[in-house]
């Protein structure tokens, strides 16, 4: 493919792809996190009371039956908090990805070369095709399992169909019959501020 080939299709999608941003933006936002106790927070779909523990010793995350306790050092900041607690979500999608893609890669014939996960403002996942790499948003740590496996099948399914298009509903179909469900579920769960 050309770059004009390339740039023709670009500008033929770009009101598909505003619409989408839009849509995200309209999402329902959570309040900002403060990083306090008792602050609810959510892990893989999952509402937890926070518990901030304050010592002298490496920042860590550690989820128990109804908190997760965040240790930090002894006046650590918002943002210090934030960070250890986005590395932590970060760590624990790096585990989980890896077992769907593998279970998805036998269903549907299809393997990506690589995934990473990254901070993104209005999708919950890229596909780099002409890479096999897929993208996730590391908001996804917070959503329920059915809804992470949802968005993997779909980048994986790009591996298959560029477009949304037709062809890409019917493979989608084809692989995840209840996907239009998780993509309805996870658009009303809110997103980060």
């Amino acid at each position: 493919m050309n770059l004009d080939t390339i740039r023709i299709y670009a500008i033929s999608k770009l009101g598909w792809i505003k619409k989408q941003q839009q849509k995200f933006r309209e999402q329902v936002r959570e309040t900002p996190r403060e990083y306090l106790n008792k602050e609810s927070h959510y892990f893989f779909g999952k509402r937890y009371l926070l518990r901030v523990i304050e010592l002298d010793e490496s920042p860590r995350v550690r989820i128990k039956h109804t908190t997760i306790d965040l240790y930090v050092r002894p006046d650590s900041d918002i943002q210090k908090k934030h960070d250890v607690m986005e590395q932590w979500y970060r760590e624990q999608l790096k585990e989980l990805v890896p077992s769907i893609i593998q279970k998805w890669e036998k269903i549907m014939g299809v393997s990506p070369n690589e995934f990473a996960i990254k901070r993104m403002k209005t999708k919950w996942g890229t596909c780099n095709r002409e890479a096999k790499r897929i993208w996730l948003n590391l908001e996804l740590a917070k959503k329920p399992y059915p809804c992470i496996e949802y968005i993997v099948v779909h980048e994986m399914a790009h591996l298959l169909e560029r477009n949304h298009n037709s062809n890409f509903v019917a493979i989608m179909d084809n692989y995840l019959p209840e996907w239009k469900q998780l993509k309805t579920e996870l658009n009303k769960l809110p997103v980060s501020h």
